[in-house]
C-alpha cells in the first residue's frame, strides 16, 4: 500500500515539475503572479513557474500594427471626410501593460480611432491633403505620450487614405483649375513686363546716336526685302532728311 502511494506522489510531482517547466522566447516575457500578487517579470529562457501557487502571463514584445478603422472627421473648414490610419506599436514595459489596462490592444485601438479624429477636426482640408507627415507626428506624438502609462511605445503612425464625396472632388478640380489659370496669367503678364523693359531700354539705346537708328532702318528694309511683298511702304523720318534740306536750301 505505501509502495502505491510513494509512486503516485512521485508521479504527482513528477508533473507538477513537467507543469512548471516554461520556455520563453527572445521576444517573449513572463509576469508571474504568486497567490495572486506581481512577483516579477521574467524572461526570455527556461522559467519555472509552480502550478496553482503561481500564475504567468506571456506578453510579445514584438512591434504590433494596428490598422485603424475609417473614421468620419468634419475638418475645421467643415468638410466631411473618411479617414483611415495604421499605427505601430510595441509593449516595453510587460508589467504595466498587464496591471494597469485590460485589454493592451483593444485600449490602443480606441485611443488611436479617437486621437486621430480629434487631431485632423482641428486641421483645414487643404492641411490634411498637403501636411500628411506633420498630422502623421502630432497623431504619433499624443498616442506615444497616452500610452505611456500602460507600458506602450508607439513608434510611428501613418495616414493611410483621406476618402472626400464626389461633390468635395469636383470642386477641388475646379479650385486647380483656377489656380493653374491664375499662374499663367501671372506669367504671361510678367513676360509682358519683361518685354516692355527691354523695348524702353532699346528705344534709350538708339535715341542716343542717330546712327543707331539709320542701322536699324537699314536691317529692318532688308529683312523686308526678303518677303515676297512687292510694295513697301516704310517711313522715312524727318531727322534723315534734314542733312539734305539744309544742303539744297544753302546759297550757292
Amino acid at each position: 500500500m505505501m509502495t502505491y502511494v510513494l509512486v503516485a506522489v512521485a508521479v504527482l510531482f513528477a508533473v507538477l515539475v513537467i507543469n512548471a517547466i516554461n520556455i520563453l522566447r527572445e521576444y517573449e516575457r513572463g509576469v508571474v503572479f504568486t497567490l495572486g500578487r506581481y512577483a516579477g517579470t521574467k524572461g526570455p529562457g527556461l522559467i519555472i513557474v509552480w502550478p496553482i501557487v503561481q500564475q504567468m502571463v506571456r506578453v510579445d514584445l514584438r512591434t504590433i500594427v494596428l490598422d485603424v478603422p475609417k473614421q468620419d472627421v468634419i475638418s475645421r473648414d467643415n468638410v466631411s471626410v473618411k479617414v483611415n490610419a495604421v499605427v505601430y506599436f510595441r509593449i516595453v514595459d510587460p508589467d504595466k501593460a498587464i496591471i494597469q489596462v485590460a485589454n493592451p490592444f483593444e485600449a490602443t485601438s480606441q485611443l488611436a480611432q479617437t486621437t486621430l479624429r480629434s487631431v485632423l477636426g482641428q486641421h483645414e482640408l487643404d492641411e490634411m491633403l498637403t501636411e500628411r507627415d506633420r498630422l502623421n507626428a502630432d497623431v504619433q506624438k499624443i498616442l506615444d505620450s497616452s500610452t505611456d502609462a500602460w507600458g506602450i511605445k508607439v513608434s510611428h503612425v501613418e495616414i493611410k487614405h483621406i476618402d472626400l464625396d464626389e461633390t468635395m472632388i469636383r470642386a477641388i478640380a475646379k479650385q486647380a483649375e483656377a489656380e493653374r489659370t491664375r499662374r499663367a496669367k501671372i506669367i504671361h503678364a510678367e513676360g509682358e513686363k519683361q518685354a516692355a523693359a527691354m523695348l524702353v531700354a532699346a528705344a534709350k539705346l538708339l535715341g542716343a546716336d542717330p546712327r543707331a537708328i539709320q542701322l536699324r532702318y537699314m536691317q529692318t528694309l532688308t529683312e523686308l526685302g526678303n518677303d515676297r511683298s512687292t510694295t513697301i511702304v516704310f517711313p522715312m523720318p524727318i531727322d534723315l532728311l534734314t542733312p539734305f534740306v539744309k544742303k539744297l536750301g544753302a546759297p550757292d
